[in-house]
């Protein structure tokens, strides 16, 4: 029995001076739509000052006091405004610290969003610990905190009783994969469609939405053929008509493409015509045949074979697993 089912089910937010808003109402956000489907999960607010004003400057009011946490609890810190520290200064206050410290040595869970997780190594509880934080921290967090195992290039971390999250939005990914560790795949699922988000597993490449799997980069032109992509699934097209997207000659696309996210831009469309096709397999009654032409196969058997070598299974016998770790279950919601 995991710690949720056994325990109070309490989501207690530690609110921060100058939190950032999407850090807070995302995650928050998914534990309260698995509580409207049945997950015992009850949302608090705590601070050390009754009153916090966001970094956006929204304020925060009657906010409940940083009581006990035990068993069953999760402790979630959203990101904050970070500021340069004087020497010997903590990035948070000590109530924070020995709040969290007491947290975790009580048997609470602790999770935090992009900067949350400075909380947490001002804490200690980062050491010895594999973690994440926003892309624009990885550097100063090995620095501040050399015991902890900083990890880039990751949307999420858990290590025992520790979670932290890349940054901003992925907060609702690691919020889903909490949910789903607690009661399930099925519940996580239904959540991110509630949230009309893409349900992104984390482990292995395949497991991750490829809608969203290759976009934390920075190139524009890159961004701009994946959304043509995206949008346009269905219709053929050639290395030269992409290209003129991107504003690159052909040659320079397939090197921008490579040099930013490791694959080929017609192997990047490969791999979203089939998690497409997985969605339609697993969502719709639609024929092989049809879902193999909507998604921009032009023969049934090319894209069966396609299909095997990419999932292990054929397209027929995907659609009558139910096992929802199937590939269709790191789709896209609302579909």
């Amino acid at each position: 029995m995991n710690e949720a089912r056994s325990g109070t089910g309490r989501v207690v937010v530690l609110v921060l001076p100058e939190v950032n808003l999407l850090d807070l109402a995302g995650p928050v956000q998914a534990f309260d739509a698995a509580a409207h489907l049945g997950a015992p999960y009850r949302v608090e607010y705590a601070a050390d000052t009754p009153e916090v004003v966001s970094a956006q400057g929204l304020r925060f009011a009657g906010l409940g006091p940083l009581g006990e946490l035990g068993p069953g609890d999760l402790a979630l810190v959203p990101g904050h405004r970070l500021h340069e520290p004087a020497p010997g200064e903590l990035l948070v206050s000590a109530t924070v610290v020995e709040w969290l410290r007491a947290a975790c040595r009580d048997g609470a869970r602790i999770a935090s969003v992009c900067s949350g997780a400075a909380a947490l190594g001002e804490a200690g509880l980062l050491d010895g610990r594999r973690c994440t934080t926003h892309w624009s921290l990885i550097d100063a967090m090995r620095h501040r905190y050399p015991a902890a195992r900083v990890q880039d290039a990751v949307l999420y971390v858990h290590d025992g009783p520790v979670s932290t999250s890349a940054g901003i939005a992925t907060g609702v990914d690691l919020a889903l994969s909490l949910i789903e560790r607690d009661h399930g795949p099925a519940l996580a699922a239904a959540v991110a469609r509630q949230l009309v988000v893409y349900l992104r597993r984390s482990g292995t490449d395949e497991q991750i939405s490829a809608f969203l799997q290759y976009r934390a980069h920075l190139n524009a032109a890159v961004h701009r053929v994946q959304d043509h992509l995206a949008q346009n699934l269905g219709a053929p097209h050639t290395l030269a008509e992409l290209a003129a997207v991107a504003h690159l000659s052909p040659r320079g696309l397939s090197r921008a493409f490579t040099a930013t996210i490791g694959i080929t831009p017609l192997e990047y469309r490969q791999r979203l015509r089939l998690e497409l096709a997985a969605t339609l397999l697993a969502e719709t009654g639609l024929t092989v045949e049809t879902i193999s032409a909507r998604c921009g196969f032009r023969d049934p058997r090319h894209f069966r074979r396609l299909f095997t070598t990419r999932y292990g299974m054929p397209p027929s016998e995907s659609r009558r697993r139910p096992d929802p770790a199937r590939p269709g279950s790191a789709r896209p919601a609302g579909r």
